[in-house]
């Protein structure tokens, strides 16, 4: 466990500021709070008449060589990480000098240690020696909350709420956020609210304590209660939201389009409800609301971020660039996230030399792998692969996941530059390094094939299979390339019935099924297949598959209508271009 820390410099200074007055004897009274431990009154005393009236009521104790001793224990302790010698030795100084300021450490530090026992122990002395301190009367009740004692608590939770109601329930959720008895917890907060019937904060603690034993529709009903004592009030709102987008996130997005509807400048609903709009994909409307937040919260980051995001994945380039730009302006917390996306639509606005040099702002963090790996695929767009290569190389990512990415990023470049075997020597040194990545063995499987090292492709894919037991593409990897490469057809076909009941709709496995059943000679199943898998996915490759089927079974007008749409869109794909050499020459 680290270090907690506990006063160092200032401990110090205090007390070389109390031995430099006076030289310290058993017999002389100094006030603990000469001590080094305590510094200030504690936060809850607000003016200065409160102050000074606590200041008088703390105890005056002399600060004997055995109190000063087990104080520097303590301080020494907590800096050099021995937190169980820091915690004792606190909590018998609270015994022992039974100060409010001592006491209220030792429950901190109890707490900081984990010590549940000691902490509660510190805290209810605390409250012993300080009954007005609301601090600590509030923490003695969520440490009986935590340990299950409700009924010690409430008495507590009581004077918190006589004191401050409408704060006080607002608090309710924080300090009964880990009892483990969620239905007796709703049932405490019921009884306490029952003294409260026209309290707004009342009737939103009930719905807090409702929604967390799972009874949502009476956490609705006490919401719609708050509603009527308190309309357009909006955390009672934006909780009632996030109830109903646990069962249906159309209900959710009705209820806010409603309460915006007659609460317009409910800010925070509106956020919530474009946030909500993103999740369910209905990018245009949450665009159209986000736009609308960035006038409603000017020079917001995050606001204006999300605005630009929408812009971008709508293909408005021009409103992204500028929503994006003004974000970068107001400071926000992730501006390499910015950099990335200025990247991605100058890439779209066929800006690359401006793109290049956003994706070189990105220093650090979940982008910077991403970033650099479109700055090498620019690179090596303009004819400087090699240069590409030396940036990815030079590059070092910041985790394991990150150094991966950057091994695979390289070998891509290279498979695009057709140097298959340069694209196999970079994946099988990454797996080197990284011998359990299924990713890197599938990508080294996959360059394997194509320098007709099929050993190692099936080693590598079954490795995959065993790191990873539910890849539906390794199974279809494999299986493919039997039935493609191989006589082992019996066992291919296995293999990719293993990938279709763990992907039974991807268009690919189909299409390796419907390959594996045309090697096999079954070319109705295979003419099924491959229909099927075309009418998913119109791929070149599935195109050469499924016309190659038609052409055996003698359908060469339908077999040409397939190939030739095909060649409209994909002039160049090799396997496509491959097939009609070979069938028509």
């Amino acid at each position: 466990m680290k270090a907690f820390q506990i006063l160092p410099l200032c401990a110090a200074l205090l007390l070389a500021t109390a031995c430099s007055q006076a030289p310290v004897r058993a017999s002389q009274p100094v006030a603990v709070q000469d001590a080094p431990v305590a510094v200030a009154a504690p936060p809850d005393v607000d003016n200065a008449a409160e102050k000074t009236q606590a200041k008088a009521a703390w105890p005056k104790q002399p600060l004997t060589p055995e109190l000063l001793f087990k104080f520097l224990l303590a301080e020494v302790a907590g800096q050099r990480g021995a937190i169980d010698i820091a915690q004792s030795t606190y909590l018998d100084l609270a015994r022992q000098t039974r100060d409010p300021r001592v006491a209220r450490r030792a429950a901190e530090v109890s707490m900081f240690a984990r010590n549940q026992s000691g902490a509660l122990e510190a805290t209810q002395l605390w409250v012993e020696v300080e009954p007005s301190s609301e601090r600590a009367r509030q923490t003695l009740a969520a440490l009986l909350l935590n340990e299950g004692n409700l009924s010690g608590a409430e008495p507590l939770l009581r004077d918190m709420l006589r004191q401050d109601s409408a704060n006080g329930f607002l608090q309710l959720s924080a300090l009964m956020g880990k009892t483990r008895d969620t239905q007796a917890a709703q049932a405490l907060v019921e009884r306490l609210a029952a003294d409260y019937p026209g309290l707004p904060e009342a009737r939103f603690a009930v719905a807090q304590a409702a929604a967390g034993a799972g009874r949502f529709e009476q956490a609705i009903d006490a919401l719609k209660q708050a509603d009527s004592l308190r309309p357009g009030w909006e955390p009672a709102a934006l909780l009632r939201a996030q109830i109903l987008a646990k069962t249906s996130r159309a209900d959710a997005l009705a209820f806010m389009r409603e309460f915006l509807t007659a609460h317009a400048g409910a800010r925070d609903i509106r956020l919530a409800y474009a946030r909500t709009l993103v999740n369910a994909s209905q990018f245009p409307e949450a665009r159209a609301e986000f736009t609308r937040l960035t006038q409603d919260f000017p020079r917001n980051a995050e606001v204006s971020f999300a605005a630009g995001l929408l812009s971008l994945q709508m293909g408005d380039v021009d409103a992204a660039r500028a929503l994006l730009t003004q974000t970068l302006e107001y400071s926000p917390r992730e501006p390499d996230a910015v950099y990335y996306y200025l990247g991605q639509t100058a890439e779209q606005m066929k800006q690359p030399e401006e793109a290049a040099a956003a994706y070189a702002q990105v220093g650090s963090g979940k982008y910077l792998v991403s970033a650099r790996a479109r700055q090498a695929a620019l690179l090596a767009r303009a004819d400087k692969l090699d240069a590409a290569l030396a940036m990815l190389a030079g590059t070092v990512g910041e985790n394991e996941a990150q150094n991966v990415r950057l091994i695979q990023a390289r070998a891509e470049l290279l498979r695009q530059a057709k140097r298959h075997a340069d694209e196999f020597a970079a994946l099988d040194e990454g797996v080197k390094r990284f011998p359990e990545s299924a990713d890197l063995l599938y990508d080294r499987a996959m360059a394997a094939e194509k320098i007709d090292r099929l050993d190692v492709l099936e080693s590598d894919l079954r490795r995959v299979m065993a790191l990873r037991p539910d890849d539906a593409q390794a199974y279809n990897a494999l299986g493919y390339t039997l039935a493609d490469r191989t006589n082992r057809l019996p066992e291919a076909l296995a293999l990719i019935e293993r990938a279709l009941a763990l992907a039974p709709d991807d268009p690919f496995i189909l299409d390796s099924m419907g390959w594996a059943q045309f090697r096999s000679g079954n070319l109705s199943r295979a003419q099924e297949y491959l229909e099927r898998a075309f009418k998913l996915r119109p791929d070149p490759e599935i195109a050469a598959h499924l016309g190659e089927v038609l052409w055996a079974r003698g359908q060469r007008d339908e077999a040409g209508r397939v190939w030739q749409s095909s060649l409209q869109t994909h002039p160049q794909n090799e396997v496509l271009l491959e097939t009609l050499r070979r069938l028509k020459p």
